[in-house]
């Protein structure tokens, strides 16, 4: 009989867990599972992801604590209503970007943006050192000679990210995630026959932003920061929906 051990059971157990949190979360987000209506029941979850009780509890508790669900005992467990869902959590941003037909979720993902991250622009004015601006000129270089979507995104979101981290506000720098979910989600929507126009006026705009941290100027990063973003909406609006 092969002895498995107790570390090696939680680990399959919680890549279990895993898997339905996936499944399920990105069902309700794409609501195949509509507000105030029920899931299936624990025994029915079992069935259709072939996992125990205690993944399909494990899994809930999850989308629970993400706002997605809310379980009553005798009743069973409903979905939310989307307006009570954290959207500062990974997972649900991610399985917002995923749905085809976002709607509400880029306009409030682009609302939120320009609220929060040209004011990070303007703090990173008031105390970059020469060695963060170095590295934030160096990411436009980088975007400037990407080959690929795939590169040129990359980069972009590593100069946000290094906008956000040199503002100095902890609460801005955990908004990283939400800034890479947008900029995911226009690589995905931008058609790749663009790329090669768009890209050396991106770049430009983010070097306006990193030229503007380095002089010192706080009004001129923060519209720097503004343009960019809705640059980047206008360019989502102007992708047909396929």
């Amino acid at each position: 009989m092969t002895v498995v051990s107790a570390d090696a059971r939680r680990a399959r157990t919680s890549n279990h867990t895993s898997f339905v949190v996936e499944q399920l979360g990105r069902a309700v987000v794409a609501g195949e599972y509509p507000a105030e209506t029920m899931i299936p029941l624990d025994p029915d979850l079992c069935e259709m992801f072939d996992v125990s009780r205690t993944v399909v509890r494990e899994a809930k508790k999850t989308l629970a604590a993400k706002g997605l669900i809310q379980s009553k005992a005798k009743v069973g467990t409903h979905v939310r209503h989307p307006d009570d869902w954290n959207m500062f959590d990974e997972d649900v941003l991610r399985w917002h970007s995923a749905v085809k037909s976002p709607g509400r979720f880029y306009d409030e993902l682009f609302e939120i943006r320009l609220i929060f991250e040209p004011a990070a622009a303007a703090r990173a004015a008031r105390q970059a050192n020469q060695l963060e601006c170095d590295q934030l000129f160096a990411l436009c270089d980088e975007m400037e000679a990407a080959k690929s979507r795939a590169d040129f995104a990359v980069a972009d979101y590593e100069f946000h990210k290094q906008v956000l981290r040199i503002s100095g506000n902890r609460f801005l720098r955990s908004l990283g995630d939400m800034v890479q979910t947008a900029l995911y989600s226009l690589f995905l929507m931008e058609k790749e026959e663009n790329f090669p126009t768009t890209r050396a006026d991106v770049a430009g705009n983010h070097r306006a932003i990193a030229g503007a941290i380095a002089s010192g100027l706080p009004e001129l990063a923060e519209e720097a920061m503004r343009k960019v973003i809705r640059d980047g909406r206008e360019r989502t609006s102007a992708t047909p929906a396929e």
